[in-house]
C-alpha cells in the first residue's frame, strides 16, 4: 500500500512541475517569435521571472523521491538516461545564467547572444523531458541486472521524438497562455495568436501521441482491465476542450488553468499506465523495476510520507502567496519602477 501511495505522489511531483515549469520552458521557446523589441523581451523574461526558480523545486522534489522511495528505479534511470538527463541539467544551469547575465552589459549583441542561449535552454530541456518519458512509457533496453543496453541515439527513436514535439508544443501553449495573463498592448496580441495558432497543433498531435502509444506502448492493458481509470484522459478531454472555449470567451485564468488540467490528465494517464512498473524493460519483462521490487523499506516509506504530509502543504502555501503577490501584468512602466527586475 505505502509503495502504491508513493508511486501516486511521485507521479503528482512530476505533474505538478511540469504544470508550473511548464509555462516558463514554453515562455523561453516562444521568446524569438513574440517579442520583437527589447522592452517586449524584457517583459517575457519578467513574466517568468519571480517564479521560475521556485518551480524547478518540484524537479528537485520529483527527482528526490525517486532517489528516496524508489532508490533501485532511481539509480537504472540516471543510468540508462545518463546523456540527456545532463544535457537537460546543464540546459536549466544555461537557462538561469541567462536570466542573471542578460541585463550585465549594455549591448545588442551580449543581450542577444543571452536570448539565443535563453532560447534553447528552454526549448531543449522541454524535448528531452518529452523523449524521455516516451520512452519509459515504450520500455527501455536494461536486462535483470539494471544494465542499460541500449544508446542515446536509441532514444531519438520515432515514439520518443513524438513525445519529445508533443511535450514542446503543451508547453509553448502553455507558456502563451500565461503571456496572455502577464501582458498588454501588441505583445499580449502575438500571445493571443501563438495560443490560437499552437492549440489545433497540440490537439491533432495528442490524438497522434494516443495512437502511437496505442501502437509502442502497453499503457492501454491496465486501462483495458480496469476501465474506470479512463477518468484520467477524460480528465485530460476537458481540459483541452475547456481551454479553447475559455481563450475564446476571454476567460484568461481559467484557461490557464484549464490547461494546467490537460497536463494533469495527460502525465496521469501516461504514468498511471505504466503501474505497477517504473522502469519497463523492454528486454524482458521479468527485468522491469515496479514499485515493489524497487522500492525503499516500509519504515522509509512511512517516515518520508509524514514528512511529504507536513512539507509539501507548506511549499504550496507559500507558492500561491507569491503568484498572488505577483499576479498583475508585466508592463514597462513596471519594469522601469522595479530596479530588480530583469
Amino acid at each position: 500500500m505505502l509503495e502504491t501511495i508513493w508511486f501516486v505522489l511521485w507521479m503528482l511531483l512530476w505533474a505538478v512541475y511540469f504544470i508550473l515549469d511548464g509555462f516558463d520552458l514554453g515562455l523561453g521557446s516562444l521568446l524569438p517569435f513574440v517579442a520583437k523589441n527589447e522592452t517586449e523581451r524584457r517583459i517575457v523574461y519578467n513574466a517568468s521571472g519571480p517564479f521560475w526558480d521556485g518551480n524547478e523545486v518540484w524537479l528537485i522534489a520529483a527527482g528526490g523521491v525517486t532517489f528516496a522511495a524508489f532508490p533501485k528505479a532511481y539509480a537504472v534511470m540516471f543510468s540508462a538516461l545518463y546523456a540527456p538527463l545532463l544535457v537537460l541539467l546543464f540546459a536549466l544551469i544555461f537557462r538561469a545564467v541567462s536570466y542573471e547575465f542578460r541585463g550585465k552589459v549594455e549591448s545588442a549583441l551580449w543581450r542577444g547572444m543571452w536570448d539565443c542561449v535563453h532560447y534553447f535552454a528552454n526549448l531543449v530541456p522541454a524535448l528531452l523531458l518529452g523523449v524521455a518519458f516516451a520512452n519509459l512509457f515504450m520500455g527501455i533496453p536494461v536486462d535483470a541486472k539494471g544494465v542499460y543496453h541500449g544508446s542515446l541515439l536509441g532514444l531519438l527513436n520515432p515514439y520518443g521524438l513524438a513525445g519529445g514535439v508533443f511535450f514542446v508544443l503543451v508547453f509553448c501553449l502553455h507558456g502563451a497562455l500565461w503571456l496572455l495573463l502577464k501582458s498588454r498592448d501588441d505583445l499580449q496580441v502575438r500571445a493571443l495568436a501563438a495560443a490560437n495558432f499552437l492549440w489545433p497543433l497540440e490537439f491533432i498531435l495528442l490524438l497522434v501521441f494516443l495512437w502511437l502509444t496505442w501502437r509502442f506502448t502497453h499503457l492501454f492493458a491496465l486501462y483495458l482491465a480496469n476501465p474506470a481509470l479512463f477518468v484520467l484522459p477524460v480528465l485530460a478531454a476537458v481540459g483541452i476542450i475547456a481551454t479553447k472555449v475559455l481563450l475564446t470567451t476571454g476567460r484568461l485564468w481559467s484557461a490557464w488553468a484549464a490547461h494546467g488540467l490537460f497536463i494533469l490528465g495527460v502525465t496521469f494517464f501516461g504514468v498511471t499506465g505504466m503501474y505497477p512498473g517504473i522502469i519497463i524493460s523492454s528486454l524482458d519483462p521479468a527485468a522491469t523495476i515496479t514499485v515493489f521490487n524497487g522500492a525503499s523499506t516500509p519504515a522509509t516509506l512511512t517516515i518520508m510520507l509524514g514528512v511529504a504530509l507536513v512539507m509539501v502543504p507548506i511549499v504550496l502555501c507559500y507558492q500561491f502567496w507569491m503568484y498572488r503577490l505577483f499576479s498583475g501584468p508585466v508592463t514597462a512602466d513596471s519594469i522601469a519602477a522595479d530596479h530588480h527586475a530583469y
